[in-house]
This record gives structure tokens, C-alpha cells and sequence, in this order.
């Protein structure tokens, strides 16, 4: 298999489209007995708690997720800085029991609360942290070394030689576990993947932006070697992503395979059900020598512009710097939920705005373009002061909205939503829609992992952007070609990615 082969990505996109005749026709049960563990857990590794005491940058919200890596502290992170950047990324932040044990609720919204992203830091020497690999464990709150030494310089190197991870004070990686997802959402688990690692890294590039740490988020890599540094099994779990944070010393250039370390893990259920389909668009989607992950992001990305419009549009109204509510990054991100309910309640319009423009400010990625995003964002509205009920397209570049067509569509937007009542009586549902062939083309299959991924970091900065307004917001899944036909004839062509519903929110999950 072959990155550039893109038949892979695109047969996979269309096998685990959702349409009403395979959700109603599906056999598929879960199986309760089995369900997986929601955490990775070292049986023999020594845990070295991380400080209880968690600081607060004071940063709000709002101002947290609109930046895109334009200052940089200068100052190497403290053991307690970083505590607060993974306890804000992927901590447990509300428990709440039931009869026969209670549920752990973490930062970061995740698709069935089945949590399947694993956070791992690698560092060279801080101040009070030595240089090493780690493991960060939500469940004590605590890292676990797996490797000595600094492996900065490897990571670098497997990145194509990637300046902002050579002279990275750390680098957090994240993984995915293919069955803790699938053991309920089956194949279309490899889909969550860019979603769920999208909400966390919104949290995260926010914490890391409130510290001054100038994130940059690193998605072209060699796929086996940043497995092989995590001591991860491919089959099981794989490497997503990386993110630089602050400035240090530049890592020495170390090209040598790490050894394996073979430690002992509790498995996540008694058995797995394997769905091949997500292992070869996975392994279709890798990059296999350095060269080819420099080459990757080599090409300039340019972003197509949306047809003119066909009426005027309507003004952006966004609130400005000294209006925006002073809620901080962390209070948001506590207060977060993902709402399972909405009262049918309009929003204002510049709370929309507000919305639109500080969450499509740019993403410090080597996927993202100079200007707009890979996704484009489609809503239907259904109860914005100001604005009439309808079906618009966001347009970026003009930070206003297009309306494509007035009407009721409250019933409509619970259906494509499947079936779901939260996306009709949401105040708005916004929909994640991209021109998939056009993406695949300039980063071969793996442009399908960075649509997905940008389309979760934009719809977790939205949650964050709703709650800190004090709304709420919920994440959902969605009738595939239903969607394109719906915002069609505009959207002719794309494919559905993701769905965020935001209004007055009834209550948290």
C-alpha cells in the first residue's frame, strides 16, 4: 500500500458512510461484558505523580483558542505547567457515580465517552522533570518513564527533520487504540480517531498557547518510527500526531532504532473483534522513510475558494477583544460537557459570530493552509437573533455567512443527525463538509487523517468557544451523502466529516 494510492482513503470514506438503510439494517450489539478498559495501564512501571496543585495561566478562553502559535515564552516548561497542559488536554475532570461504580468524564469531548487516545511526552532536560519518554496515565495522574534520555533528536529526524520539534523544550504524542472505539462504533472507529484526537489537541494547543509555549502540531512523520520509540503494537495502537512545545537547546540528531521494551499492559477486554478495514486504510495512510515525511509537507497548500455569492451576505458581528466574557481557559474547560439536551432557545447573533471567527483563526499545523481551513463549514440555523432561519455556507476569508436557503429545517437537521433531536432543537448545527478527492490529492491518503483530525480540532475549539459564552455544545454522527444532498447544490461534490450542534444546553454528559 501506498500513500499516494488514494482509491484506499476513498473506498474506506465510502464503506463506512452511515446511510438510513445500514443503520436500521445493522446487527451490531454491544457487548457489555466486554467492554474495554478506557485507560492503557502499566502493570509494573513506577508512577511519578504529577503535582496536585495545577496552576492557572488566567488566559481567557476565547483568547486561547484564536491564537495560532504567534508568541513564544522563551522559558522551559515546569513539571507543574506541563501537569496542567495534559490534565487540560485528557485529565479526569468530573466523576459521576452510578449503581455499581461511577463514570470518569475527562477534558476533552470524545465520541461514547470510550476515550481512546493515549498521550505520551518526550523531553530533554527540565528543570524539575529529567529527560525521557513518558507515558501520562489519566487514571492516577501520574508519568511513567518508559525510555532515559532525549528522543527529541529521533523524533525530529522520523518528522523529516522538522525545526520545531528539534528545538522543542517537549513534544507530546498522541496515539490511538483502534478497539476501545470499535468496540462500539466498529470500522467508522478509524474516523473517530481524527475527531477524538481533534477535541483533546483543541484543549491542548489552548494550554499550550495560554503558557506561551507556541505549539506546532506535526502530522508528517514516518509512521514506524515514532511506533517504534512508544513501544507501541501496531496492530493494537498507533501513533497520530505530534506537538511541539516551547523552545530549548536543539536535540542531538540520533537516527539509531530504540530497542523494544516489551513492558506488561492489563488488556482492555477479554477478547477483540479485529475490523481489518481500519488497519489498511491506516497503513495505506503511513509514510515510510524520513524523506518521504519531509517531502510531504513540502508543496505549498492552497485552499480553493468558494464559488461568489449568490446574494449579499450577512455582516460578520463577532464581539470585540474587550467585549469577549473573561471566562479562562481552565474554567471553560472544567465546565465543559457535552450538553444531551437543548431548549429551543435562540443565541445572538454575535455569540455566533464570536464562535465562527475565534475558532477558524488557524491551526499551528503542517497540514493547515495559509489561509481558511481544509473543511468547509455549512449550517443550518435554526435560532440566531438577527438572523433568519435557513441553510448558509461560513465563508472564511469574508468571516460572514452565505444563506443558501430560508425555511424550517429543525425536522430536517434531527434527520441527517441520525435521527437525533439534539441537532433540530440546537439553536444551530454546524456541519464539517470538505472536498475529500482534492485533499487526498495534494497529501495522498493521509490527507484522510488530516481532515478528519482539523475537522475535530475546529469543532473542540468550538465546545470551548460555547462554553465560555456560557452555551453548550454536543458532537454527533451524521447520514453521510444525506448531508451533501442537503446543502447541495453548493456542496456537490464534498463529503460529510464531522457535526457540532451548539444552542442553550439542558443539561452535561
Amino acid at each position: 500500500m501506498h500513500n499516494k494510492d488514494i482509491d484506499q482513503a476513498l473506498e474506506f470514506h465510502q464503506r463506512t458512510k452511515h446511510s438510513p438503510e445500514s443503520v436500521r439494517g445493522s446487527r451490531h450489539f454491544l457487548d457489555w461484558a466486554n467492554q474495554p478498559l478506557p485507560f492503557k495501564i502499566y502493570r509494573d512501571l513506577e508512577a511519578r505523580p504529577l503535582p496536585a496543585e495545577i496552576p492557572s495561566t488566567g488566559t481567557p478562553a476565547l483568547t486561547a483558542i484564536a491564537s495560532a502559535g504567534a508568541a513564544s515564552s522563551g522559558e522551559p516548561p515546569r513539571l507543574a505547567q506541563l501537569a496542567h497542559l495534559l490534565y487540560h488536554s485528557a485529565g479526569i475532570t468530573r466523576r459521576r457515580p452510578y449503581p455499581g461504580g461511577e463514570i470518569l468524564f475527562r477534558a476533552a469531548a470524545c465520541t461514547g465517552a470510550l476515550y481512546q487516545i493515549e498521550l505520551y511526552l518526550a523531553c530533554g532536560p527540565l528543570p524539575d522533570l529529567p529527560a525521557g519518554l513518558y507515558h501520562f496515565g489519566p487514571r492516577d495522574f501520574a508519568l511513567r518513564r518508559l525510555r532515559e534520555g532525549d528522543y527529541r533528536g529521533l523524533a525530529a529526524g522520523a518528522a523529516g527533520g522538522d525545526p520545531s520539534l528539534d528545538r522543542a523544550a517537549a513534544i507530546v504524542f498522541s496515539t490511538g487504540t483502534y478497539w476501545r472505539n470499535a468496540w462500539k462504533y466498529q470500522a467508522r472507529a478509524y474516523r473517530h480517531f481524527g475527531w477524538d484526537s481533534g477535541t483533546l489537541h483543541a484543549n491542548l494547543l489552548a494550554a499550550a498557547e495560554s503558557w506561551g509555549w507556541r505549539p506546532r502540531l506535526v502530522c508528517g512523520f514516518a509512521d514506524d518510527q515514532i511506533n517504534r520509540l512508544l513501544d507501541v503494537d501496531p496492530g493494537q495502537e498507533v501513533a497520530l500526531a505530534m506537538v511541539a512545545l516551547g523552545s530549548g537547546p536543539p536535540a542531538l540528531a540520533d537516527s539509531a532504532a530504540p530497542p523494544p521494551l516489551g513492558f506488561s499492559t492489563e488488556p482492555l477486554s477479554r477478547h477483540q473483534v479485529d475490523y481489518p478495514a481500519m488497519h489498511e486504510v491506516h497503513a495505506a495512510s503511513s509514510l515510510h522513510t524520513t524523506e518521504e515525511a519531509a517531502a510531504w509537507r513540502q508543496e505549498p497548500i492552497e485552499t480553493r475558494p468558494l464559488p461568489p455569492p449568490a446574494e449579499d451576505l450577512v455582516p460578520p458581528a463577532p464581539l470585540g477583544d474587550d467585549q469577549i466574557p473573561g471566562d479562562t481557559i481552565e474554567a471553560v474547560i472544567q465546565r465543559r460537557g457535552s450538553s444531551r439536551g437543548f431548549h429551543r432557545r435562540p443565541i445572538r447573533l454575535d455569540q455566533l459570530s464570536t464562535l465562527l471567527d475565534r475558532s477558524t483563526r488557524g491551526i499551528p499545523a503542517d497540514f493547515s493552509p495559509s489561509a481558511g481551513t481544509l473543511n468547509d463549514l455549512y449550517l443550518i440555523v435554526h435560532a440566531v437573533e438577527g438572523l433568519d432561519p435557513g441553510a448558509y455556507v461560513y465563508r472564511t476569508a469574508e468571516r460572514s455567512l452565505e444563506r443558501l436557503k430560508r425555511g424550517d429545517f429543525r425536522r430536517q437537521a434531527a434527520y441527517l443527525a441520525l435521527d437525533q433531536d439534539l441537532a433540530g432543537d440546537a439553536a444551530v448545527a454546524v456541519f464539517f463538509l470538505t472536498d475529500l478527492e482534492r485533499w487526498l490529492g495534494r497529501f495522498g491518503n493521509r490527507g484522510y487523517r488530516a481532515v478528519q483530525l482539523e475537522a475535530g480540532i475546529l469543532g473542540g475549539k468550538m465546545y470551548l468557544a460555547a462554553y465560555s459564552q456560557r452555551l453548550g455544545a454536543t458532537g454527533l454522527t451524521f447520514y453521510d451523502d444525506e448531508v451533501v444532498r442537503f446543502f447541495s447544490p453548493h456542496a456537490a461534490g464534498k463529503s460529510a466529516i464531522f457535526l457540532v450542534a451548539i444552542g442553550h444546553g439542558r443539561s452535561n454528559r
